[in-house]
């Protein structure tokens, strides 16, 4: 029999209920009454950092392919039938989780169920359909490559996480996605999509009995399996890459560790994030751009994982001002550093993230992923009041602490993309390569 969770009051028109299945699928879900929709997803814990060498890009890969029929459907019916009720369908392929999802109008929902369920549950994974489906995957991968923003963050993310997983592009490359079979696909789905990494979040006008009642009997044929998934930590090291292309600007990306989805120094994270490059407003935005005109896009950014994280720094300017760009990087993280931040800069950011996380609030989207997401990582619903909570009790010794932590001699790695080699780095004065 499911287990049923106590339901929790988020606020007054919302609500929050959890039932695990009794094959260990959990199905979470925030009713909303007063709103016409519902947003549904489908998630499973698996993602590019489950892979390796061999089979990387698998993941994505079977994300494509269940759109690509069942016994019941062909690749036009299901978009035509996720058409006619008006389903914004989609899915991605993260790190670490790979979500199906789908916006309806309420009265809708019973058919999105069918439909999802069936392409999860049921998908014929045809061998014409693979190779075909291989060929769309290679031009996305070449689309990446074609563009120099993108491309430098896989560079980067090679580089940071060296041999560990969370390395591994989530596209894989062409040489593993040209190599996947039928068996191979399937022996994966066996390994990973087992019911205790599945979750089902539903948010919007659907009560939560009905989505329990919807899912129970499609998905209790999925069976547990037992088997031990391990994953392990990464302690990052200095490196610098230069991947040398004929381009007209130079991609640079500085970065080292950033807080994990889990530590409570997160939310410094968060504001430290916002004050160094996170908006218009911030320092290296306002030093790069608006004082000296050396890019066009500056930015900083956190890509948090359960153990591990890059906090990281990307421009795009002139390859004769790239080490102009990183000394003024180098200088603005020294400032913060040194405590160089008054209570004004802290409360503008922190009421800027507060902001955000209250808009999206108002999104069914937002609210499905965020219960899914919660559920995944703390095995809970978290009040928007608690997060606001430990935002407004981040002090300037957390924000100064967080960045010696992310930036710390020894831990930092450079990567730039364009026509600049490692020769024409200057990082003599740079504490953190010297």
């Amino acid at each position: 029999m499911p287990c049923r969770v106590k339901l929790r009051l988020v606020k007054v028109f919302s609500m929050y209920e959890k039932t695990v299945l009794s094959n260990g699928i959990r199905i979470v879900t925030e009713k909303i009454d007063h709103y016409k929709s519902v947003s549904l997803g489908i998630w499973v814990g698996t993602g590019s950092r489950d892979e390796n060498s061999i089979n990387n890009g698998v993941s994505h890969f079977i994300e494509h392919m269940l759109f690509k029929g069942t016994p019941s459907r062909d690749t036009l019916l299901i978009a035509r039938e996720l058409d006619a009720i008006g389903g914004l369908a989609n899915a991605f392929t993260g790190k670490e989780y790979t979500c199906f999802h789908s916006k309806v109008l309420d009265k809708d929902f019973n058919k999105l169920v069918e439909i999802l369920s069936d392409i999860f549950l049921n998908s014929s994974f045809d061998p014409a359909e693979i190779e075909k489906e291989k060929q769309v995957v290679l031009q996305e991968i070449s689309m990446v490559e074609d563009s120099p923003e993108e491309q430098v963050h896989e560079l980067f993310n090679a580089q940071f996480f060296s041999s560990h997983p969370l390395g591994l592009p989530v596209l894989g490359t062409p040489e593993t996605v040209s190599s996947f079979t039928r068996d191979g696909i399937l022996e994966y789905m066996m390994s990973y999509y087992n019911p205790d990494r599945i979750i089902i979040s539903a948010a919007g006008n659907i009560d939560h009995q009905d989505v329990v009642k919807a899912f129970e009997q499609r998905f209790k044929r999925l069976e547990p399996l037992k088997r031990e998934i391990r994953k392990y930590s990464h302690a990052p090291s200095s490196s610098i890459i230069c991947s040398y292309k004929e381009l007209e600007q130079i991609n640079i990306i500085m970065g080292g560790k950033a807080p994990t989805l889990t530590s409570k120094m997160r939310f410094a994270g968060a504001i430290l994030n916002t004050i160094l490059g996170g908006n218009m407003s911030s320092r290296l935005f306002q030093e790069i751009r608006e004082k000296r005109g050396l890019a066009y896009s500056i930015y900083s950014f956190i890509s948090s994982y359960i153990d591990s994280g890059i906090f990281g720094v990307c421009v795009g300017s002139d390859p004769d001002e790239v080490n102009n760009v990183i000394d003024v990087i180098n200088k603005e993280i020294m400032k913060i550093e040194e405590g160089d931040l008054s209570e004004a800069d802290i409360d503008e950011a922190r009421e800027h993230i507060i902001g955000g996380i209250l808009l999206g609030s108002e999104n069914t989207d937002s609210r499905m992923m965020r219960i899914a997401k919660n559920e995944f990582i703390f095995g809970r619903y978290i009040e928007y009041e608690e997060v606001v909570d430990y935002l407004k009790k981040v002090t300037l010794d957390d924000i100064v602490e967080c960045m010696k932590q992310s930036f710390l001699p020894g831990g930092v790695a450079i990567t730039t993309l364009g026509s600049v080699n490692r020769d024409d780095l200057d990082l003599s004065s740079n504490i953190f390569f010297s």
